[in-house]
Parts: structure tokens; C-alpha cells; sequence
């Protein structure tokens, strides 16, 4: 068995270290590029929104890899992702392609499924192997979550934002390649210690909350690396959605870690009060939250046609009128570019700092009497 999955942001570090302790041949995906998403569109549905055409891209580059199976998670409700795996297959099916693919069902937060699931991937591991390829995913996915938060913090206030995506990207190699705990822990030691000592400026800083669909808030390829380049332009992105988060709540039923779900949930019942599948809800939960404390500003993004994300747009105008925090939504698809992208960035950042110096102005003149 060669067996691959589809891309979405560092979780290929992870899925792969959990295949290769089942002892499986692994062809993981290649980095998402021009022909990945030129391939995509081109055997994907017109329609289809932009993850799973760059699903498709990552498959079809795999399996001339030589690939034979695909990995691949299913879902549930009105979010189309739960029927991505089911029109891949037909597809590649009709192009030609001789394959396996195996459906991870989510289990509804019972462990003893997803174990299951897992198990029947590794045929020739024992439990014992299969619980040590877990953990160490884990572990690995949790580093890797490290430095993207690290990063997120860094790149805004460092001078030479350059060297710390240097650093970042080194850093990230290093953890993909590390075979045991001391490695991993090491490479993530010795990044975090680098980034530290990168200089600093004295520019305003910006705090933005990012929200929306889960793999396109995830992935850069599908977001045209909002998250750097907000941090170019001195903003700190909080993202509502992280890899270990989402497991935690939705696979694990919020055992491994402190679960901040339901405080969500809760945050937006006022403006959405029940689930409209994928992460709607959530959106509007994580607007109000990030609002509450003190946020400058919000980003919502989704991939084009995303109804789950559309409708928490629908309301998220009625947060922001009040809470006072500005909101902006961007969808993406294969027909975006980048300076449109980056104009209307810059825009909305120079619109938060703009407030954030009228702001600190009228403080200064309170504090010295000044009507």
C-alpha cells in the first residue's frame, strides 16, 4: 500500500509521522503550487468550491507518484465536505486512475471509532504500535501548532520579517523530519530560541481575529497567506479555528485538552442560536469573543459559495454595528488574485490604525484636560 491524503496547512507533518508508525508507505502531498491548482480546476466540477478542487490537484499529482490509496476524512450535514470524498473517487475513477480510498467516518467524539478507524489502516501493526503512532502524531501536531502560534505573534513585531519566515520554515523542516520526542523537541526549542532573538520595531500594532471555513483559514494556498502577510503589515492574527482544537472538540469530545467550544457556542447564540453545518456558527461565536476582548479588528474568510460561512456573514453586521469592531469577509476561489487581495488588506489595516491613532489621541487629551 502507497498511500497519500489531501494538504491543509503543516497537517501533513503530523498524518504522516501517524502512517509511517503504522508502517505504511507513505507519498505525502506536495506543497500546493500553480500546477496543483491548475490541475484541480481543470477536472473539478465548475461549481465545486476551492478546497476540493485543490483536493483534486494534490490527488492526481500523488497517484502519477504512484500512489494507490487516498486517505480521506468524511463529514456530516450541510457543509458539502461530507460529500468530497465521494465525487473525487468518481472523478479520478473516470480519468483513469486505479485506486483504494479509505473514508475516515468522524466518530461523533467516541474514542473507541476513531481507534478503530485507525487500526484497520495499520493491518500488520499491534495495538500497542498503533497507540505509539497516535501519540507520537500528536505530539508532533502540537509542536507544529507551537510555532504557528510563535510565528503569528513574531512576525508582527520583528523588523526583518523575512528572516523570521526563514527561521519559521526551517524550523518546521526540522520537526518534519525528526524520528523521536527529543528531536522534535529539540528542533522546536532551538526555532522558538532563534525567533526570540530576532529585533523588534515600535510600529502600532494590530490584534485581528481570522474566522471562517476551517481548511481555508488553515491552508495558505487557499487563503493567498493572509496570516504572513497580515503579519507584514504589523497585525497580530489569532486564528478561531486551530488543527488540535478542532480535534480535541469534535473527535476526542473535548478529553485531551481545555475546551473553549461551548463558550463559543454560547458567544453566539444571541446572533445565531443553532448549527447551519460547517463552522457558521462558530464564526459568529469567534467575532464575538475576539470582540470581547478587544480585538481591533475581524477577518472573515471562506472558499466562494460557501453557505455555512454566508450565513454567519448575514448576521456578523449586527455584531460588529454592536460591539464597535470593524468586520470585513473575503471568499476565495481559483479566480482571485492577488492585488485585489492585498489592496483591500491594506486598506482595512489602514482603516484599524487610523482608529487605533484617533483612539489613543482622544486618551491623551482626556488625560490632559483637552475637550
Amino acid at each position: 500500500m502507497k498511500i497519500t491524503f489531501p494538504r491543509m496547512g503543516n497537517t501533513h507533518i503530523p498524518i504522516k509521522a501517524l502512517l509511517q508508525g503504522l508502517k505504511l508507505e507513505v507519498i505525502p502531498p506536495l506543497p500546493i503550487s500553480k500546477k496543483t491548482m491548475e490541475l484541480g480546476v481543470k477536472y473539478s466540477p465548475e461549481y465545486a468550491c476551492l478546497p476540493l478542487k485543490i483536493n483534486m490537484g494534490n490527488f492526481i499529482e500523488t497517484l502519477d507518484q504512484g500512489a494507490d490509496t487516498i486517505l480521506m476524512a468524511g463529514g456530516w450535514g450541510p457543509c458539502r465536505f461530507g460529500y468530497y470524498a465521494q465525487v473525487e473517487r468518481d472523478i479520478l475513477k473516470d480519468l483513469g486512475y486505479q485506486f483504494d480510498i479509505v473514508i475516515l467516518e468522524a466518530p461523533d467524539s467516541r474514542l473507541s471509532e476513531l481507534f478503530k478507524q485507525i487500526k484497520k489502516l495499520g493491518k500488520n501493526v499491534s495495538l500497542f504500535e498503533v497507540c505509539k503512532a497516535i501519540k507520537f502524531a500528536w505530539y508532533k501536531l502540537n509542536t507544529v501548532e507551537q510555532l504557528e502560534k510563535k510565528l503569528e505573534y513574531i512576525l508582527a513585531r520583528v523588523a526583518d520579517k523575512n528572516a523570521a519566515e526563514k527561521v519559521y520554515n526551517n524550523g518546521l523542516d526540522a520537526i518534519d523530519k525528526a524520528g523521536c520526542y527529543e528531536e522534535v523537541a529539540f528542533a522546536l526549542r532551538s526555532t522558538l530560541n532563534k525567533m526570540e532573538k530576532l529585533p523588534h520595531h515600535n510600529r502600532i500594532l494590530l490584534k485581528i481575529g481570522l474566522v471562517g471555513e476551517i481548511y481555508t483559514i488553515l491552508e495558505p494556498a487557499a487563503n493567498y497567506n493572509i496570516v504572513n502577510y497580515l503579519g507584514r503589515l504589523d497585525g497580530e492574527v489569532i486564528r478561531s479555528i486551530y488543527t488540535t482544537d478542532w480535534i480535541n472538540d469534535h473527535l476526542l469530545g473535548g478529553k485531551i485538552k481545555k475546551s473553549n467550544h461551548q463558550h463559543i457556542i454560547n458567544c453566539a447564540k444571541p446572533y445565531l442560536n443553532y448549527w447551519v453545518g460547517g463552522h457558521g456558527q462558530e464564526s459568529v461565536g469567534s467575532t464575538v469573543d475576539f470582540a470581547q476582548r478587544n480585538y481591533h479588528g475581524v477577518i472573515q474568510i471562506g472558499p466562494m459559495t460557501c453557505m455555512p460561512e454566508i450565513v454567519a456573514q448575514s448576521v456578523l453586521g449586527k455584531v460588529s454595528d454592536e460591539y464597535g469592531i470593524p468586520c470585513m469577509t473575503m471568499y476565495f476561489d481559483e479566480h482571485a488574485g492577488t492585488g485585489g487581495i492585498y489592496t483591500r488588506l491594506e486598506a482595512f489595516m489602514d482603516m484599524l490604525q487610523r482608529r487605533v491613532m484617533e483612539h489613543n489621541k482622544h486618551k491623551f487629551d482626556l488625560v490632559a484636560g483637552r475637550n
